[in-house]
């Protein structure tokens, strides 16, 4: 999404792009801002993919030439930064703890979970460096105030919403792909014999017992709370 002919900027300077206020222009009123461009981003990547989101589809959506918006978003990586920001403000930040941390952690990771469902491309956006703008910083702090029961310091919270942020990037991810893979029927049934080949085959002892247990829930929302209980209840915080 750079000009042609040119590369990213090698890094962004954070106060600029949250802290420092829009300078006014002289004359006519602008007729966009950065917050249209950067839904008009958005709304392009939720309805065709991170890959979609180039400049000129951008400005063709908010009806402006693509040179204009380079004063506003003047890289890749400035505009993701602005589009992961904008999505975060749909998280609530207001919810007062409960005391139980663990349950207030793995409320806020059913969130998160649905949160990235809801924009299937943001689970990729978050795994580059990314700035935390306004709103993610208002959730960080929300989730911050969730984990002060446990008495960790601030580098070992700090790593607990690293941590839990990109196991539900992760799995989120996983059932994005899962959903749209076209797999037939034909070839899950193949797979599925497949490995109850390989189980009995005598090679496979410890992949012969696991199959044979007693089966779970294998709808995606039964599986992420399962592998979250494990995640959080496991959490050390001694």
């Amino acid at each position: 999404m750079s000009r042609e002919g040119e590369t990213d900027a090698p890094g962004i300077d954070p106060q600029q792009l949250w802290l420092s206020p829009a300078q006014p222009r002289r004359g006519r009123k602008p007729a966009y801002s950065r917050e249209a461009i950067t839904a008009a981003a958005v709304a392009l990547a939720d309805a065709e993919g991170l890959e979609a989101v180039t400049m000129r589809k951008v400005a063709a959506q908010v009806g402006a030439g693509v040179m204009s918006l380079y004063s506003y978003a003047p890289d890749k990586e400035t505009l993701l930064n602005l589009m992961v920001d904008h999505v975060s403000g749909e998280l609530p930040t207001t919810d007062t703890p409960t005391g139980d941390w663990r349950a207030d952690l793995k409320a806020i990771a059913h969130l998160q979970r649905a949160h990235m469902l809801r924009h299937p491309w943001l689970p990729a956006a978050l795994t580059g460096r990314r700035i935390p703008g306004p709103n993610t910083l208002a959730f960080l702090e929300r989730v911050l105030a969730v984990l002060r029961p446990t008495g960790l310091d601030g580098t070992a919270k700090l790593e607990v919403f690293a941590q839990l942020t990109a196991f539900v990037a992760g799995h989120a991810a996983h059932e994005i792909a899962q959903a749209t893979a076209s797999q037939s029927p034909e070839r899950a049934a193949a797979e599925a014999r497949y490995l109850a080949a390989v189980a009995t085959d005598g090679h496979h002892p410890e992949l012969a017992e696991a199959l044979s247990a007693p089966g779970r829930p294998l709808t995606p929302e039964a599986t992420f709370t399962r592998f979250l209980n494990r995640l959080i209840d496991g959490l050390d915080t001694g």
